[in-house]
């Protein structure tokens, strides 16, 4: 039997604009579970959008716990170079189609 999902709204804008859905991110059994599409013709594109959700962390870090944005920036870009050097889980990916 399935269990609930805990999943986030939809964006306003999306909701009144449109746009296409390129990444889902859920903690499961202590893990990271992840769906995407590849969504970009280049995958330097990739670099964009992962910063950009670098700094809206760092602005919900801001606003719920007063830690400064270029603090938070700089801890999560240190994990991901001490990750990418050593990863800890490289994880499996595969292909699901609906």
């Amino acid at each position: 039997m399935s269990k609930p999902v805990d999943e986030l709204p939809v964006p306003a804008d999306v909701q009144i604009e449109g746009g296409s859905e390129v990444l889902r991110a859920f903690i499961s059994d202590g893990g990271l579970s992840v769906s995407l599409i590849r969504g970009f013709d280049e995958p330097d594109t990739w670099g964009l959008l992962l910063v950009d959700v670098i700094r809206h962390v760092s602005r919900a870090f801001n606003a719920e716990d007063g830690v400064s944005e270029a603090e938070v920036e700089a801890r999560i870009v240190r994990m991901m170079m001490a990750e990418l050097e050593n990863p800890t889980d490289l994880g499996t990916t595969s292909t699901q189609n609906n």
